[in-house]
């Protein structure tokens, strides 16, 4: 991964992933709030040039962003001017301009483009475009799987984040061997322990990047719904889970579910309580001198 220069000052870096559906099909995934929100984080998105967005990262981390062009079924930009929320100290970085595209490849298939750009002089910033980066690489991933599996249907979120060990390989490495995942690989068959919540699933991708160790499960069911019939687990909420272990204003781990289908909102309000408590189990908060709980960032 790297970040690409040009003479003008622009540095960027470029992710892209081939996914089935038409145009439209697609445009409606990666430009509309209910679309984005069923394979990244929770967003609203004003469908128009000129409209504002927000990006609901966590506890006291949304992220706006303005439309910047609106050419639908093909082309949607958007810049943030305000892309470090929850993190002081970084005053003055350059606004992040971001252009989505959308390109028939074939048949029934598309290639979605991102490219993420912002102008300075400074290399001070390529470290959280690097980030930008791998991120994309994360979440586009998730975005095949919903285009492929899951198109159209409606996706209710979990997303528990807690603060990690000291450093980010320890708290991955906790957070694997607390889930029985450690030394798992892509393929292979998974289910969560007893003490843990209910996930079981195939491992789709491992990845680590720039301060960010990641893990995709495609999951067959987290268990059935409220109200579910004896027998009728396969189904009931298909989706998929990310598991995380991340540098950003502090060492996180985290775990979010996406989940579809009619009876994912039960299963999710259900289980997000759950996912804290253990989290928050695992990786307890360090108490401060004074002897209180010192103050988790979000």
């Amino acid at each position: 991964m790297s970040v690409q220069q040009e003479p003008t000052g622009r540095r960027s870096v470029q992710v892209e992933v081939e996914v089935p559906g038409t145009p439209e099909e697609v445009w409606q995934a990666i430009a509309t709030g209910p679309g984005i929100s069923s394979w990244f984080m929770p967003t609203d998105v004003e469908e128009r040039e000129g409209g504002a967005m927000m990006f609901h990262m966590g506890p006291g981390m949304d992220a706006p962003a303005t439309v910047t062009g609106w050419e639908p079924p093909r082309s949607f930009r958007y810049e943030e001017r305000d892309w470090m929320p929850g993190t002081p100290g970084r005053p003055g970085a350059p606004p992040v301009a971001t252009e989505i595209t959308v390109e028939t490849s074939a048949a029934g298939r598309c290639i979605v483009r991102l490219v993420s750009s912002l102008f300075t002089s400074s290399d001070d910033w390529d470290g959280q475009l690097e980030s930008f980066e791998f991120g994309w690489t994360v979440y586009f991933r998730v975005l095949r799987l919903y285009l492929t599996r899951f198109r159209g249907l409606t996706c209710s979120k979990v997303h528990v984040i807690a603060p990690g060990a000291a450093t980010e390989v320890e708290s991955w490495g906790r957070l694997t061997r607390s889930l029985g995942l450690e030394g798992i690989g892509a393929g292979q068959r998974i289910a969560t322990p007893p003490d843990a919540p209910p996930l079981a699933g195939t491992v789709e991708w491992i990845g680590t990047g720039r301060h960010l160790h990641h893990l995709l499960v495609r999951l067959d069911d987290p268990a059935p719904a409220p109200g579910c019939a004896p027998g009728c687990a396969p189904g009931c909420a298909p989706g998929c889970a990310c598991i995380n272990a991340y540098t950003w204003n502090g060492v996180h781990v985290g775990v979010s579910l996406y989940l579809y289908g009619e009876r994912a909102a039960a299963i999710a309000a259900r289980d997000e309580p759950r996912w804290q408590a253990w989290l928050g189990g695992a990786f307890p908060e360090p108490s401060s001198p004074s002897g209180t709980q010192a103050q988790a960032c979000p």
